[in-house]
């Protein structure tokens, strides 16, 4: 798993803590990790985590390089003592062949002397092999030793160097060829230290294990130049999502106005060229470092930019919803005093008129605020139209109730006048009502709607009804009373 960054950055403390010298391929993993195998939410503190990882990368190269300029003064050491072994080979490979049983077991001393010291600096490395190699071959040819012990010495390095040639050989079936190709360095460090064998067979052992190691440098450098292929490829691509981030940017930096809905849709196609990023490997080494700065400026840009726009609206939205809610408490006060008037009796046709054009006044300047943001933008509509639908339903009522009273108050004065003509009258007046009740006993069956303002006007028919019959009956009695 890739883990966290902050996973990452406690795993590198812990390595550096361990300490040891050949640390590099662990951390470079790390590194890998750290900058192209996590995700970056939006929220997170990718600065800060940076900037520790760095400061903990410093540290293991501060190390590091403490450790290389140790190892480079013990190579400088082992240098100086390989030349000392060199120079009194040299003596003993030019020197006279009287005691050379006594030069041969010093040439042994030489040679595991030798072996046991260090690396050399690199520079060096084939310069002194070759000189090593060379006292030697012309020790063994010059020295003329008893030709027992030098077949001896020659079948002994022919097992060993044989060995190398078939180890080499192995190593065409490894597919690791990185592996492969630090296993072969090694054989050839171990050839180097191994002395000549029988001079008709040098050259041909020679040539098997040299057609070996060609084997495995030419697959070593075919898979550097495919992986150097595929660098720049990643480099390309990288370029072109860096170059989609540009033309993302474009309209914002413009100062262009977008939508929430374009925000949102920018977002998606930003997350998801982030997704992509990181399913692209390193580019070449030299252009690495700057095209992911270059994604990183663009990303940076774009979500500072949605960050700043969304604290603003986030503002804006805030001051719409004081907005609306002010309107709906002065809706509330408007039909507040309104029922106010209608208890105390006091509601004139200048007051009615007044206190209509204050709502519809309101609902005009409600029409003119911006909006507010989704949590509260159904809850404030609702609000707002309950409240003037209160009002302008209140407004119904009582006038509805008024134009009742009035009614009800001429048919009472028809009645009186009737009354007052006798029987005929009454009999028209009672004609009159009775029509009016069947009417509205008529259209009270069209009110069938389940609703608060629904029931009201039941109510209010079936209140109308109720009076006139109580005007029939009255009128009734004293037809009655009068036959």
């Amino acid at each position: 798993m890739a883990g966290t960054k902050q996973e990452i950055i406690e795993e590198l403390k812990r390595l550096l803590a361990q300490g040891g010298e050949d640390l590099k391929e662990q951390v470079d993993r790390l590194k890998t990790r750290f900058y192209n195998g996590t995700e970056t939410a939006e929220d997170e503190d990718t600065k800060e985590m940076e900037e520790a990882f760095k400061a903990l990368l410093n540290e293991y190269k501060a190390k590091r390089a403490q450790i290389l300029a140790a190892q480079t003064k013990e190579q400088e050491d082992n240098l100086a003592r390989k030349q000392a072994i060199l120079d009194e080979m040299k003596q003993l490979a030019e020197g006279e062949t009287d005691g050379v049983m006594a030069n041969l077991q010093r040439m042994r001393e030489l040679q595991a002397e030798w072996k046991n010291i260090g690396p050399v600096p690199a520079p060096q490395i084939q310069a002194i092999r070759k000189q090593y190699q060379q006292y030697q071959e012309q020790f063994y040819d010059l020295v003329k030793i008893n030709i027992e012990l030098r077949d001896l010495d020659f079948k002994k390095n022919l097992e060993l160097k044989t060995l190398l040639c078939e180890a080499a050989e192995r190593l065409e079936n490894n597919n690791n060829i990185v592996e492969a190709s630090r296993a072969l360095q090694q054989l050839h460090d171990e050839w180097a230290e191994i002395g000549p064998v029988a001079r008709d067979l040098r050259e041909q052992l020679w040539e098997r294990f040299k057609t070996a190691s060609t084997i495995i440098n030419k697959k070593y450098q075919a898979y550097f130049d495919e992986l150097h292929a595929k660098e720049h490829e990643n480099l390309e691509k990288k370029q072109a999502i860096v170059d989609q981030l540009k033309a993302i940017n474009e309209p914002i930096v413009n100062g262009e106005p977008l939508s929430i809905k374009k925000w949102d849709e920018l977002a998606e196609q930003v997350q998801a060229l982030q997704n992509e990023w990181r399913t692209i490997g390193f580019a070449p080494k030299k252009h690495n470092q700057a095209i992911y700065d270059a994604y990183r400026a663009e990303c940076d840009r774009f979500f500072h930019a949605k960050s700043e726009h969304f604290r603003d609206l986030r503002d804006a939205f805030n001051s719409n919803l004081k907005h609306k809610r002010n309107l709906i408490e002065q809706v509330k006060e408007v039909t507040e005093s309104l029922k106010s008037q209608l208890e105390s009796g006091e509601v004139t046709r200048d007051y009615w008129d007044e206190a209509t054009t204050k709502v519809q006044a309101l609902q005009a300047e409600w029409k003119t605020v911006g909006a507010v943001t989704r949590k509260y933008s159904d809850e404030v509509w609702k609000q707002f139209s309950e409240v003037c639908d209160l009002f302008f339903n209140t407004k119904r009522d009582a006038q509805k109730n008024e134009r009742l009273k009035a009614k009800g108050e001429r048919v009472a004065r028809a009645a009186r006048m009737a009354a007052n003509q006798g029987a005929d009258g009454l009999r028209r007046m009672r004609d009159r009502l009775q029509q009016e009740i069947k009417i509205a006993e008529n259209n009270i069956l069209f009110f069938t709607a389940k609703s608060k303002t629904a029931n009201k006007l039941v109510d209010s028919m079936q209140q109308k009804i109720d009076d006139l019959k109580k005007q029939l009956e009255a009128i009734q009695t004293k037809l009655d009373n009068e036959e």
